[in-house]
Order: C-alpha cells, then structure tokens, then sequence
C-alpha cells in the first residue's frame, strides 16, 4: 500500500499534467484523478488483514460527485439565473451606478470588496461571488477598466470572513469544537480579517497593473450593450435578488445561535422560530425566491417573449451546469484523498515531529496554521480544513497552558485554510469559469492573492494574541 502523503502527490501532479500539459477538461481531469486516487487508497480486509483494492473504489467516487452535487447544484444554477437576469434586466448596472455615486468610479473595488466582506458571513463564498460578479462586469461594461481588480475585490472580502467570522460553517465548527464563546469568535475574526481585505485590495490592484485581463464572454452569455439610466430598474428593485436571500439566510443562522445560546422562554421561543426558519432560510429556496424576482425584473424592464424568457434561462443553465460538474469533480477529488487518509497522515508526522503536549506558545499557532494549509491543499475545501484541523488540535492543545486565548488558535486555523488554493477548490473553478479566466491566469491571481489574504490574518492573529491575550 502507498503512503497517503505520496498518494496525493501523485494526485496532484496527474491534475495539473492533464490540465496543463495535456489541455484535457478540468472536469474530466479531476474525475481522472479522484478515481486514480481511490484505485490506490486500499482498504484493509477484515478477514485476512491485509490491505487490498477497495471493492467501491469507483462507486465511491461517483458517491462523492453526487453528494457534492447535491450541496451545490441547486445554489449554483439558481444563482447563474440571478446573475444573467440582474445583467441583462440592467439590475447589475444599476447597483454599480449606485456605488460610484456614492463612492466615486475609482473606488467601486472598494465598494465590491466591503460587499463581498459582509455579505460572506452568512452566506457561502461561491454564492457571494456568483452574486456579485455581473456588478464588476457590468462596471466594466461602463468604464472598460479594473475588470480583474473587481473580481479580486469580491474574492478579498467574501474568503476572508468564509473562514474566520461565524456564522459561516467553518468558523462556527472551530469554536464549536475548541470550546469558544460565539461572540468572541465573530469579534476577533472580524478584526483580524479587515487587515487581510484591504491588503487584498492592495494586491488585487497590483495583480490588476501586472496582467492587464480584460473582461471576456462567460460560456453562453453573450454581454449586452450597456444601457441608458431611464432603461434601469430602481435601486431598491435591484438590490432585492441579492439582499433578500442573505436576509433570509441570515434570520435563521441568528434564530438557531439565539435557541442554542439562550435559556428559557428565550430559547423556547427562539425554537419555534427556528423550526420555521430552517425551511425559509435554507439557502436554496431563499435563492429560488431570488431568482423568482429577478426574473420578474427582467420581464418587467425588457418585455420579452415567453421564448426569449425560456432561452435566457436555459442558457444560464448551461454556464451553470458546467461550473456545477467541475465544482464536483473537484470534491470528488478531495473526499477520495480524504478516503486514501491524508488527513490521519499528516496528523500523525505533526505529533512525530512535534509531540502531542510539546509545542506551546506562539508555535501552536503556526502548527495550526501549517496544518490547515497542507489540508487546504490536499483537499481543496477551506472549510473542511478548519474542522479536521480544529479537531486535531483540539486534543493536541490538552494540558498545554496557552499565553493566549483559544480564539487566536482559531483565526490561525483560518488563515492556514486560506493558503494552498488550486485546482481541487471549488472556489477556484468558480473564480475562473465565472470571471472567465484561464487556469494559468486563476493560479497567477487567484491562488497568490489568497496566500495573502492567509499570511496577513496570520500576522494579525500573531499580534493580537500578544498585545490582547484575553486570558
């Protein structure tokens, strides 16, 4: 049997030689790969104790795909119906037009970034993105200019609060797990992730200069002309499909924090709200509800056929569809490097190399950090890379007397998801597809601007654990 560490090195390098060297399709590569992966991740036979081929070796694959389509696939085709309608209903438009004159044209990145930044918390980063990149197309649409910084700007705000301010998955899990108050964990994780954002706004203009990419047509979409201000929808009309599902998403994250921190008729009655909640606020009907209107605005603002309606809608489909089977390919990829026990690999060379009770201080934090970025790697998930390594850690920190609160423990896990993202992440696939870059491009941009957004929060994470203990 191969050891898990060379197993997923060999992983890697098939992926990046199919894609890059052999120009296959993402899809088909990371399909390639998830199976060759599993092929090697033997399991050890009960009867004999050896280890041998895995019976589901492929079924487990397609397994994956499916349960990774089934988390993603309704979000992400609603959501390429919200973007198309809110482009072509001169929404998008209206919402930029808004920014600039609040903030002037040359800080609507700004405005994209603070966007991205709060709308993140309650909601996944995919949908974030998907959500708010027809208003960096269609500013610049307007102005011809900044395109990459735009999308860079989104990414900046919507990664780092993903992976640092709950109520977002992982962060909730991580301090769930290490024992932290909720409100302590959203404090030092929004401190800790402005720093990160800005200096990603720094980049993000940097990379901007550097490859000079100009805005091209996403599979399926063909751009319209911009428009007049009397063809533009009302701000507030506008507005609507993006703010309303985050409303709704975001009123049963706080009536399930409310039931669980509560006591009493408080959490009694937080409860039953939830138990509503929960129906209302699930991100794929909030997105239907969302799609729903901005269908209504197209309609209303272009007048089209009923034809023209069923064409705009199968179109965004099928930009969707294909962003959909790459995002589950790649969680294919990574759940089968999950299987072939990477993850147990690499805790096991920590604990040799540091011991379980040896490492204190400042150095838990980098053991931490350095942990989830090489789970970020393997795996491609940010938020699975928090809870694994949360969990490890947790035992691992047992009896160590820290200088500091656990909460920084948790930021640095944060920060280390962040660094490390590629071809198995989803959110590079959807970064790429729906900004229409290359993969070279996305791996020059995408990937160095997160190791940036990971190293700063870890530089926070460092400061604040020695100027603001909080023990």
């Amino acid at each position: 049997m191969l050891h898990p560490l060379l197993i997923m090195t060999i992983g890697i390098v098939l992926v990046i030689f199919l894609i890059m060297k052999l120009k296959v399709n993402a899809f088909i590569a990371l399909i390639t790969a998830a199976m060759a992966v599993s092929l090697m991740a033997f399991d050890e036979n009960p009867d004999t104790g050896k280890s041998e081929l895995a019976s589901n070796a492929i079924s487990r694959v397609a397994e994956a795909f499916g349960n990774a389509c089934g988390g993603i696939g309704i979000v992400i085709a609603l959501a390429a119906v919200i973007g198309t309608c809110m482009m072509d209903s001169g929404a998008a438009d209206r919402v930029v037009r808004a920014f600039m004159k609040l903030l002037g044209e040359e800080r609507s990145p700004w405005a994209l970034m603070g966007s991205g930044y709060i709308l993140a918390v309650p909601v996944f980063f995919d949908t974030v993105f998907y959500l708010l990149v027809p208003l960096a197309r269609s500013f610049y649409r307007r102005t011809g200019k900044s395109y990459l910084k735009c999308i860079l700007a989104i990414t900046a705000g919507g990664a780092i609060t993903h992976t640092l301010v709950p109520p977002t998955p992982g962060p909730l899990t991580m301090a769930a797990t290490l024992g932290i108050d909720l409100g302590k964990m959203i404090m030092v994780g929004a401190m800790v992730a402005m720093p990160a954002a800005i200096a990603g706004i720094w980049i993000a203009g940097l990379f901007d200069r550097m490859y000079n990419i100009e805005m091209r047509e996403v599979v399926g979409h063909v751009e319209p002309e911009p428009f007049s201000d009397d063809e533009l929808p009302g701000l507030c009309e506008s507005l609507l499909p993006v703010v309303l599902p985050v409303i709704m998403i975001a009123c049963h994250t706080a009536a399930g924090s409310i039931a669980s921190m509560a006591e009493g008729d408080l959490a009694e009655t937080a409860k039953g709200i939830s138990h509503y909640t929960a129906v209302f606020g699930n991100p794929s009907f909030a997105l239907l509800v969302s799609t729903m209107l901005a269908l209504r605005t197209y309609v209303r603002q272009r007048k089209p056929s009923k034809e023209e309606v069923a064409k705009l809608v199968e179109t965004s489909l099928m930009s969707g569809g294909v962003i959909i089977l790459i995002t589950a390919g790649g969680s294919a990829f990574g759940a089968m490097l999950k299987a072939a026990h990477v993850g147990d690999a690499i805790k096991n060379l920590a604990e040799s190399t540091f011991g379980a009770g040896s490492v204190e201080g400042m150095l838990m934090l980098f053991l931490g950090f350095g942990i989830a970025s090489v789970l970020k790697v393997a795996q491609g998930s940010s938020t699975a890379a928090m809870i694994i390594t949360s969990g490890m850690m947790v035992g691992m920190i047992d009896g160590v007397d820290l200088p500091y609160d656990v909460v920084y423990l948790a930021t640095a896990i944060g920060a280390g998801s962040l660094v490390g993202s590629w071809m198995n992440d989803s959110g590079f696939w959807i970064f790429a597809k729906m900004g229409g870059l290359t993969e070279k491009e996305a791996l020059q941009t995408w990937t160095p601007l997160l190791v940036v957004l990971g190293v700063v929060s870890m530089i926070m994470t460092l400061i604040l654990a020695t100027v603001m203990p909080l023990t």
